[in-house]
């Protein structure tokens, strides 16, 4: 019965009008024609909103699984990175860490530490070159000018030094910091017969003294200290020596056991090595400087209230040879096995800079005045000419 009634009133509301009036034909498939209409866009209306709520919940999805993925990761760093210039990264480098400045000088340089002898590198032949091995390299253009077994290796000596600094710098920011001379590091220096700045035990020194004292009278006590200082000791230390070797592309031909260059058949580089080793240190403006320096005084010690003065004999033994240039950087070193050496660095009258490295020379002098020829001999634009003709040397 009530069910009857459902019907009646849904009839009732579509053939008749409010008033109870039944409608014409004309007129109810008129309104039937509206229901229809406003049925469809309803459900048009439904199917659009479900399909957008559809493609949303996707999109979500797509978005978390591309978040939690992990090899999205290193294509967003490259995309990263490849918007930051060389130049940006040493500038931000510079900004985190002072000390990692580049000097004036390394602009004019090459890029990277790579040379090689080529067919037109002149041969060193004449009997007044003292040196058994000797090489002279344009830091320009990255061109070896002259060689003398340039690519064999030696026992690098105390030409060690060159990277103890540079490493050692590349590791500090703080030239103000001490550290204090221990029984144990003198043991080593003296049972190991080297030479020192002159620190004792309980001696405080700035990480400034030590780099100086590293480099101008070679001081094997100071160069220990660095080596304490930044790695704990010196196996520590000479690890990131050789990770330094490495990272400039020399480990085929080089490999360090001990920051001072003592005497070891696995401690050796080629000439090559060492005159890019000089050039990364010429890089950097604080090695620079510590390489440049004719002397130098330390901060007070036990014995030297006053400090000890210190220098570089090498150059303050060469400033007044006629190098066609100043001579602005070095570091000697002697062992028995590898006789007196040095590795010098000069910016000729013309403007031009140069890497001179020589091996087994029998006294200091002799070697300074190897360095002196090599100099004169193949920097000067005229000499430069007569080389591609005659070999000078």
């Amino acid at each position: 019965m009530g069910g009857n009634n459902i019907v009646g009133n849904y009839r009732k509301a579509h053939y008749r009008k409010r008033n109870g009036e039944r409608l014409s034909a004309s007129e109810y498939k008129s309104k039937r024609k509206r229901e229809i209409t406003l049925h469809f866009i309803l459900l048009l209306a439904a199917l659009l909103l479900c399909l957008f709520g559809t493609l949303t919940l996707i999109k979500k999805v797509k978005n978390r699984d591309k978040k939690a993925d992990p090899t999205d990761t290193p294509n967003q760093e490259l995309t990263i990175i490849g918007t930051i210039t060389e130049k940006e990264k040493e500038e931000a480098e510079e900004e985190k860490n002072p000390l990692l400045k580049k000097s004036d000088d390394a602009s004019a340089f090459f890029e990277g530490y790579d040379i090689k002898l080529e067919d037109n590198t002149a041969s060193i032949v004449s009997e007044d070159m003292v040196s058994s091995y000797a090489l002279l390299v344009d830091v320009d253009n990255g061109k070896v000018i002259a060689s003398k077994d340039g690519n064999k290796k030696i026992n690098p000596a105390s030409m060690t030094k060159i990277l103890t600094l540079l490493v050692a710098v590349e590791h500090i920011d703080n030239l103000d910091d001490t550290f204090e001379m221990t029984q144990e590091i003198g043991n080593y220096v003296y049972s190991n017969d080297c030479m020192c700045v002159g620190l004792k035990v309980g001696d405080k020194q700035t990480i400034k003294d030590l780099l100086y004292g590293t480099i101008l009278p070679s001081g094997a006590d100071a160069a220990m200290c660095l080596a304490q200082y930044v790695a704990g000791s010196q196996e520590e230390f000479v690890k990131l020596m050789n990770q330094k070797l490495d990272e400039l592309g020399l480990s085929d031909t080089a490999h360090f056991t001990n920051c001072i260059g003592i005497y070891d058949d696995d401690h050796y580089c080629t000439l090559m090595d060492m005159a890019m080793i000089l050039k990364a240190a010429e890089e950097n403006e604080l090695c620079h400087e510590v390489l440049n320096a004719r002397s130098y005084v330390t901060s007070p010690t036990s014995e030297h209230p006053e400090g000890i003065t210190i220098s570089n004999w090498f150059l303050r033994r060469i400033e007044d040879k006629d190098t066609n240039g100043e001579v602005t950087g070095a570091k000697t070193g002697f062992v028995n096995q590898s006789g007196c050496c040095s590795a010098s660095y000069m910016i000729s009258n013309e403007g031009h800079h140069y890497i001179c490295v020589t091996a087994d020379a029998f006294s200091v002098w002799k070697c300074i005045e190897d360095h002196v020829r090599l100099y004169t001999a193949y920097t000067t634009e005229v000499k430069k000419a007569e080389v591609k003709n005659d070999n000078p040397l």
